[in-house]
């Protein structure tokens, strides 16, 4: 067994800040739509903007980490046979005591089922956060724009689900990273950095 950095710094630091500023945002956004109380409406607004905006030059952060170093090719889908051999192992082979169809690189940290779990979340689900949040935000001045014919609700809506899918994907990764490495090996590389490598 040998050790590999999988994660640097930039990339610890940013799911990490990110993982805070998501719960932060879930938090008080529970309290805005009168879940929980903590903060009072008010501040819990404030703080929801504050989060949000931080959040988003985070990402942008991120974006451009992904771009310049070429970490977004970890996101590109894999076959269909590996994401089906993915499937069957969650579903039947571990359980059964199936062997992990996928063996982990530095060239690919993430498996099939990952890389399409992620790509929805940078693709599908983060964009409709900023878009919605954004309308949500700036809707008394979205006349300067054309876009005065949406409705408040339908964009709170949106942007409520957005926010549901967020939380769904969170505890999906927390469940996975937790039970699906041995020892903790995903979080434990996820602090560290570094990882230990099977060369058998």
């Amino acid at each position: 067994m040998s050790k590999v950095k999988y994660y640097s710094g930039f990339e610890r630091f940013w799911h990490w800040t990110q993982a805070l500023l998501i719960i932060s945002l879930l938090v008080t956004g529970f309290e805005i739509h009168g879940s929980i109380e903590l903060f009072g409406f008010t501040k819990a607004v404030d703080y929801h903007i504050i989060l949000a905006w931080s959040l988003i030059v985070l990402w942008v952060f991120a974006i451009f980490w992904h771009l310049t170093t070429g970490e977004w090719r970890q996101y590109i889908p894999a076959a269909p046979n590996r994401i089906f051999a993915m499937m069957k192992y969650y579903a039947i082979d571990i359980f059964m005591g199936g062997g992990h169809p996928f063996h982990k690189s530095r060239k690919e940290k993430l498996n099939p089922l990952q890389r399409m779990a992620y790509l929805s979340m940078h693709l599908v689900i983060a964009p409709a956060l900023w878009i919605s949040g954004w309308l949500y935000l700036f809707y008394s001045d979205l006349e300067v724009v054309g876009l005065e014919g949406l409705g408040l609700m339908g964009i709170a809506l949106a942007h409520t689900a957005a926010a549901f899918a967020v939380l769904a994907f969170l505890v999906a990764h927390l469940y996975l990273a937790l039970t699906m490495s041995k020892n903790m090996a995903d979080l434990k590389a996820m602090l560290t950095g570094y990882e230990e490598e099977n060369n058998d």
